[in-house]
C-alpha cells in the first residue's frame, strides 16, 4: 500500500494530463477518510508540492478543483495547513480565483474554504494580510470583500463567496487585520455590515463576529466605528430586538432604519451566537462615554428592554444584563437626552 501510494503521489507531477488527472482524483477520495488523510500527511513533504503545483498548472480543468478539494482537506490539519502557508499557497489560491474564479466558481468556492483553513494559522493571517509589505498590504483582503459583496445569493449552493466570512472572522481576530478592515479609507467594514441582511446564516454568523472583533478596537477607532452608524446600529440591535412591534413614541426616538424594522412584526433571530456576538459588541461600544451617547441616541437601552423580556436562553440574557448593569452604572448623563434606563 505504501509503495503504491508513494507511486501515486509520484503520477501527480506525470508528463501527461490524463495521468495526472486521474492521480488527483483518487487523491481526493483518500483525503475524504481518516486513513487516507493520515497516510498523505506522512507524506505531506512530496503530497502538499505536487497538489499545489497541479492547483496552478490545472486550474483550468477538473484537475484543478481535485487538487483545491484535496488540499481542502489537507489543510484542517494545522500542521499541514502551516507548511502550506510556507509553501506558497495563500498566494496560489488567490491567484488562481483571481484568474479562473469568474469561470468556475466551483473551483473558487473550494479555494475561499482552503482559506478559511489556512487563516485558522497565524503565518497564514498574516500571508492573506500581506503584513510586511505597506505597497499591497490588504490588498488580498479587499479583493475578497469584493467578492464577498458582489456574489451574494439567496441559494447557498450558488454562494461561490459566502465562506469569506469565515476569512474576515479570522483576521478580524488581530490587530493587524482589524486595522485593515476599519480603515477609513478603504471603506471595508461598511461593505461588510451591509452585508447582515443577507438571508444566508453563514454570512450573517461571519458579519456578526467580524463586527464584534473590530469593536475590540472601540477604545481606539470609536470614531471610525461611530461613523458607521447608520449601518452598525441597525445590524447590532436588530438581532436582539425581539419580534414585537414598538410603539410609535419608541420608535419617535430611533433613526429610521431601526423604526421602520421595528413598526411590525418579524421573525425573531433565533441563532444565540449571532444575538451573543452583537450584545458583546454593543457591550464594547457602549463602554466608551460617546459610544454610550450614540446608544441612547437611537434609543438602544429601550431596545434592549423589549428584547430581553422574550430572550429565553440564558448566555443571551446575561449579555443584555451585562449592558444594562453599565447603562446603570454609567449612563445617568446619557439617560437624560436618550431616555428610560432598562429595567
Amino acid at each position: 500500500m505504501a509503495d503504491e501510494l508513494d507511486e501515486l503521489i509520484g503520477f501527480l507531477s506525470d508528463r501527461n494530463p490524463q495521468v495526472r488527472s486521474a492521480a488527483v482524483d483518487i487523491v481526493r477520495g483518500l483525503t475524504g477518510g481518516e486513513d487516507g488523510l493520515r497516510a498523505l500527511t506522512a507524506r505531506a513533504d512530496r503530497a502538499l508540492p505536487a497538489l499545489l503545483r497541479l492547483l496552478a498548472s490545472a486550474a483550468g480543468s477538473g484537475a484543478g478543483e481535485a487538487a483545491a478539494d484535496s488540499l481542502v482537506n489537507l489543510s484542517q490539519d494545522a500542521a499541514l495547513a502551516t507548511r502550506l502557508v510556507a509553501l506558497g499557497a495563500v498566494d496560489a489560491a488567490m491567484d488562481v480565483v483571481a484568474r479562473r474564479g469568474g469561470e468556475q466558481p466551483a473551483l473558487a468556492r473550494s479555494l475561499v474554504m482552503l482559506l478559511v483553513n489556512l487563516t485558522h494559522v497565524a503565518s497564514g493571517v498574516a500571508a492573506l494580510l500581506q503584513v510586511g509589505d505597506e505597497k499591497v498590504q490588504g490588498l488580498y483582503v479587499a479583493k475578497l470583500v469584493r467578492s464577498f459583496c458582489r456574489s451574494s445569493s439567496d441559494s447557498e449552493e450558488q454562494d461561490t463567496f459566502e465562506y469569506v466570512a469565515s476569512i474576515l472572522v479570522n483576521i478580524s481576530k488581530v490587530e493587524a487585520g482589524r486595522r485593515i478592515l476599519m480603515e477609513p479609507k478603504r471603506g471595508l467594514l461598511k461593505q461588510i455590515i451591509r452585508q447582515f441582511d443577507s438571508t444566508n446564516q453563514l454570512r450573517k454568523k461571519g458579519v456578526a463576529g467580524t463586527i464584534r472583533n473590530c469593536c475590540f478596537e472601540a477604545d481606539t477607532q470609536l470614531q471610525n466605528l461611530l461613523s458607521l452608524a447608520e449601518y452598525l446600529w441597525p445590524a447590532l440591535l436588530l438581532p436582539v430586538a425581539g419580534k414585537k412591534i414598538y410603539s410609535e413614541e419608541d420608535r419617535s426616538k430611533m433613526p429610521l432604519e431601526l423604526s421602520s424594522a421595528l413598526s411590525h412584526e418579524r421573525e425573531a433571530v433565533e441563532d444565540s451566537e449571532i444575538q451573543q456576538q452583537t450584545l458583546e459588541a454593543i457591550y464594547m461600544i457602549v463602554l466608551q462615554d460617546d459610544g454610550r451617547r450614540s446608544f441612547w441616541s437611537v434609543n438602544g437601552p429601550r431596545i434592549l428592554q423589549v428584547g430581553y423580556e422574550d430572550e429565553e436562553d440564558l448566555k443571551v440574557m446575561e449579555a443584555y444584563e451585562l449592558i444594562g448593569s453599565l447603562l446603570v452604572g454609567k449612563g445617568e448623563g446619557e439617560q437624560e437626552q436618550g431616555g428610560e434606563k432598562p429595567q
